[in-house]
């Protein structure tokens, strides 16, 4: 039987700069009130179907490793969504694309009060710049009051 060890293991980047540790929380919240409307934010109008909300922003040189989604108030009978990033400057990047449901796919329902853990196994990725956390509602308008919490844990590594 053969040891096999890794180049550089005592070489790789393990803090971003900060004597103390990188693990960071990054938690960011949307309440919507009893029209459906998002509050504080740019726009007056209910959620409605295929509506995306920048929710939050995430910092270049953060590496993506487990997130949650804490449904307190529910949605309306039918209402789901996907969770992804896209950056903050409009431009992808061929290494790291911006991916709408990396954090949770397509019809993740929002019917009942929950904590939805991370369920899809895409790897780590470290953010080459700062991505909104965006969620693009689906399969119903929101006319009611709602709160949800989303959660991203990772390392700030540092910019990339």
């Amino acid at each position: 039987m053969s040891t096999i060890k890794k180049n550089k293991i005592n070489t790789a980047r393990r803090f971003g700069g900060a004597p103390y540790g990188n693990l960071s929380s990054f938690k960011h919240n949307m309440t919507l009130n009893a029209s459906g409307v998002v509050v504080d934010s740019d726009d007056d109008t209910a959620l409605a179907i295929a509506d995306k909300v920048q929710i939050g922003v995430l910092p270049a040189g953060m590496t993506l490793e487990d997130w949650h989604l804490i449904i307190s108030d529910v949605f309306k009978a039918a209402s789901a969504c996907k969770i992804g990033f896209e950056y903050v400057d409009g431009v992808d990047d061929a290494n790291v694309p911006q991916d709408d449901d990396y954090f949770f796919a397509t019809a993740t329902v929002l019917t009942a009060a929950a904590v939805l853990r991370k369920v899809v196994a895409n790897p780590p990725v470290v953010l080459p710049k700062d991505a909104y956390i965006i969620w693009t509602h689906e399969g119903a308008l929101a006319d009611e009051a709602s709160v949800v919490d989303f959660v991203v844990n990772g390392e700030l590594t540092g910019q990339p």
